[in-house]
């Protein structure tokens, strides 16, 4: 038990102070983006749409994270990270104090594209201050700590948006604009007119970037990065299946599995809480004793076990279990990735390639609702669970294929 709570104050240990802030600034962020959650339950029993009008503005959202994160990491190489992140957190302030003032279904579809576009461009500029801030050698612990922060937002901000939308639904929307306004402030205080770390950031402490067969041009785009676009397409086919967790599992989860939103809600919770525990403690271990190829790999491979569990068995037991599956895949899934992103790019185009990164993510969060919505009202749940597995087993030898191909071991 010492041991394991040694490499547990291990895997903290040597990340910078910009990290950690970086880590804080997105918490205070993520647990201000309250209102997503609820715009579905906002438009019904609020506005009175009809669930296809709500399904066309939810669109609208994925539909802003795409732009936002192809826009975000333009301008990242552009302006560089610092402006992008303080003027997207400040610019979504007004967009969510304007919100509640537009109650048709078309404005509100405007609203809510335009706000997710500038919201979401912070996500790239976030991440490649991360690369830039992070020791060499702690750079997927960097990226894991990021993510840990948005765990927790996630697991605290529903609670909180709950408790204000049962007050009111204005007000849920002014305290996200008060959340977005202290974490510009905590951001500009900490970061202005720091100086970013000036080596650079290999991929792991053991591992080097295959750069061969590629020319500068090629490093400078990731829309000439032929093989970084193959990786892209995978990474975009486990966003699909994985998002399901948004979408049709906590549908599942009421009318099949019987749960009340309260027991949903638990389990979702469950979720967040295991990641923030656990997550630096499983890339720090991972980093001992896997390569990046093969933590990616392994982890996309743990991936159909979430699914493939409710072919057979639909209890209590068999939700949590499910959820640990996908939420283990998930920790050694996204720092990995993000982290082969950003090394993949050279210095000038790391913008470029995160927000490439964010767009795989952007996409699978517009189709995977309609396509998983589409499979069960068709087919069945059972078939669904078949065709999200198989997406996973894809996506977990296309990865290990295409990474393979851009990192190998030292020699």
């Amino acid at each position: 038990m010492r041991k394991i709570y040694q490499i547990y104050l291990d895997s903290y240990r040597g990340l910078s102070s910009a990290s950690w802030m970086l880590a804080i600034v997105m918490l205070i962020n993520r647990a201000g983006s309250m209102v997503f959650p609820f715009l579905g339950v906002y438009m019904s029993k609020e506005l009175h749409f009809e669930d296809e009008q709500t399904g066309y503005v939810l669109a609208c959202y994925g539909l802003g994270s795409m732009i936002g994160s192809m826009l975000g990491g333009w301008l990242t190489d552009k302006i560089g990270n610092y402006k992008l992140q303080y003027l997207s957190l400040l610019g979504s302030i007004p967009m969510f104090i304007l919100l509640p003032h537009f109650t048709s279904v078309i404005s509100l579809a405007v609203m809510i594209f335009c706000q997710s576009t500038i919201s979401e461009m912070f996500r790239p500029a976030n991440s490649v201050a991360i690369t830039k801030y992070a020791r060499p050698e702690n750079i997927t612990r960097a990226f894991s700590l990021n993510r840990m922060a948005v765990n927790l937002g996630f697991s605290v901000g529903p609670a909180m948006g709950g408790m204000l939308a049962a007050i009111s639904y204005a007000l849920l929307f002014y305290i996200n604009a008060g959340a977005a306004f202290f974490a510009a402030v905590v951001f500009i205080y900490f970061f202005k007119g720091r100086k970013e770390n000036p080596k650079p950031t290999p991929i792991a402490e053991e591992e080097e970037e295959i750069a061969l067969g590629m020319s500068t041009t090629q490093r400078q785009s990731p829309y000439k990065d032929r093989l970084f676009l193959f990786y892209s397409l995978f990474c975009t086919l486990y966003s699909i299946a994985f998002l399901q967790l948004f979408s049709t599992l906590p549908i599942f989860y009421e009318k099949v599995g019987g749960l009340t939103e309260l027991e949903i809600g638990i389990v979702l919770g469950y979720s967040g809480l295991l990641i923030f525990l656990t997550e630096m403690l499983l890339v720090h271990m991972a980093e001992r004793h896997l390569t990046t190829q093969k933590t990616i790999f392994y982890g996309a491979l743990i991936a159909p076990l979430a699914f493939g569990i409710f072919l057979l068995d639909h209890s209590i037991l068999s939700i949590f279990l499910s959820i640990t599956f996908l939420s283990i895949s998930e920790m050694l899934i996204f720092p990995y990735t993000s982290t082969v992103t950003a090394m993949r790019a050279d210095d000038n185009s790391k913008g470029s390639y995160m927000g490439v990164n964010g767009l795989t993510f952007a996409i699978g969060f517009i189709i995977s609702p309609i396509l998983g919505t589409k499979l069960v009202t068709y087919f069945g749940y059972d078939i669904l669970w078949i065709v999200m597995g198989s997406l996973f087993l894809i996506a977990a030898f296309g990865l290990n294929y295409t990474v393979g191909k851009m990192v190998k071991p030292k020699a």
